[in-house]
């Protein structure tokens, strides 16, 4: 058994492929907030291939974590030299471990958020980086607007040198660079947002306009926020995981990534200090993003929805294991095929038939087990923004939408917090008890859940919407998510 470590390296199985590059050699230029499994297993693993190119040296990740269970991430890279393991999992059972060595420290940013200020204010940071989560961007899910009475952008207004936040430290990075007559950094947003650049700049900026005006109006002028569309499923590390690669490979590593072969990126090309060649390791760097993205929220993200809830009561707890299932699949390309398609622009030289195949495939990869209960996860930061777009485009075209309907009907259900078998549901969302309790009254109340406007906004008084919602909700209590599913196939066919 060989721990991971930078002197370890050469000890490591023949199999487990290891930096091609000196890491004594690479500098920081990039400061990246939300250092989990995507990143490590996307972005880090892009710029690792090309420093093992001999190129992007200059361009390291230092990473920072604002999250209280960050802490941990922190101890386990630091306990290795900030190396770890990305494990690809193919799907006839092959596995293929490289060590990524592109991240070469973290901060913790409430041990001292003067450094991390002082981090970023120095030029030689070119891009702050973010996959904070859909919830990380503050917004209001029907509005947009920024929430300024949320209690840490509170206090980062009062105390900038001791910002919680990633709002608070990135603007106070950006304040200082331009009170030195320093260039700005580019903020690049690669979470699962639409236009994610866009919705960085209009949170950003209002963090800031809430300080200070001028800083605003800079900001707004001088700093770009690029928009990405980001792709590879990545599901949470497990004690399986650590122990497996153990055992196949003798690596010791406190906390490997695990993800499917497929992996894309699709990248603006507006910077303020240059990047790296990203286009040189497989990243589509275009002038226009919103076509690549709206095909992969409203056809994946939203299909991970679909699949999710009525899987999980069903019975199914992996992704693979409902894919298997020849009726969650015809559910799903139903799904995506006469509902979220047509909401979609042309997309010159890509086949949908062939992406929406593709996208079947991969959930049914067994080796990543991608559990149904990630995917259930965080849904009020999820559903607003990848599927009630859908519904709503399709209400206003006149399109199909009863699968649609029916996805929202299902989280309804879920957020119950009982299973079929009356087994407990662990609902995880920032929203847990507002939306449980909702839920808990649905069954005297049937358009509670739809009522909720915070979410929802006016969905609840669409007739078509309505009735489709109400239509699943009544036969997913009376009869259960498989014989809804049954239904929707008989009523759609």
């Amino acid at each position: 058994m060989t721990r991971l470590a930078t002197d370890h390296l050469d000890r490591l199985d023949d199999r487990v492929a290891t930096p091609a590059y000196d890491r004594a050699a690479v500098s920081a230029g990039i400061v990246h907030f939300g250092v989990g499994g995507f990143h490590r297993a996307h972005q880090a693993m892009y710029l690792d291939e090309l420093m093992s190119r001999g190129q992007a040296l200059d361009w390291g990740i230092v990473g920072v974590g604002v999250m209280p269970g960050d802490r941990r991430m922190q101890q386990a890279l630091a306990s290795q030299n900030h190396l770890y393991t990305l494990v690809v999992k193919h799907p006839d059972g092959r596995y293929a471990p490289r060590v990524i060595g592109s991240m070469i420290d973290y901060r913790y940013a409430s041990d001292d958020p003067e450094a991390v200020i002082e981090l970023m204010a120095d030029p030689a940071i070119r891009i702050v980086s973010l996959t904070v989560t859909e919830g990380g961007y503050n917004f209001h899910p029907v509005t947009g607007e920024f929430d300024l009475d949320n209690p840490d952008v509170r206090h980062d207004l009062a105390e900038p040198a001791a910002s919680r936040t990633s709002f608070g430290l990135i603007t106070e990075a950006l304040a200082r660079r331009r009170q030195r007559g320093l260039g700005p950094f580019t903020v690049m947003s690669c979470d699962n947002i639409q236009g994610n650049g866009e919705v960085a700049h209009r949170m950003f900026t209002a963090f800031a306009r809430a300080r200070d005006a001028e800083l605003a109006a800079w900001i707004e002028a001088e700093v770009p926020f690029p928009n990405s569309m980001v792709d590879r499923i990545t599901p949470v590390t497990t004690a399986d995981d650590i122990d497996e690669l153990a055992v196949r490979f003798g690596v010791e590593d406190a906390w490997p990534v695990v993800c499917e072969p497929f992996t894309q990126w699709v990248l603006e090309d507006r910077f303020a200090a240059g990047r790296p060649a990203f286009e040189a390791v497989g990243v589509q760097v275009v002038e226009d993003v919103e076509p690549y993205e709206l095909m992969k929220l409203r056809l994946l993200n939203a299909s991970h929805q679909a699949l999710c809830y009525f899987g999980y009561l069903a019975g199914y707890r992996y992704a693979h294991e409902a894919c298997a299932d020849p009726l969650f699949v015809d559910f799903l390309l139903g799904y995506m095929t006469h509902e979220a398609t047509p909401t979609l622009a042309p997309l010159p030289g890509v086949d949908l038939d062939a992406y929406r195949r593709t996208l079947i495939e991969r959930f049914a990869n067994p080796e990543v087990k991608d559990t149904l209960a990630r995917l259930c996860a965080e849904s009020s930061d999820r559903i607003p923004k990848w599927l009630l777009p859908v519904i709503r485009e399709q209400l206003a075209r006149g399109g199909e939408l009863h699968r649609a309907a029916a996805v929202v009907a299902s989280w309804a259900r879920y957020a119950e917090g009982v299973d079929e078998a009356g087994e407990p549901i662990e609902v995880v969302d920032r929203l847990k008890d507002e939306l449980m309790s909702i839920a808990g009254r649905q069954h005297d109340a049937p358009t509670a859940f739809i009522d909720n406007r915070e979410l929802f906004g006016d969905l609840a008084e669409q007739a078509r919407f309505r009735e489709a919602y109400l239509w699943a909700l009544e036969r997913l209590h009376r009869h259960g998510a498989r014989a809804t599913l049954e239904a929707l196939a008989e009523r759609e066919g």
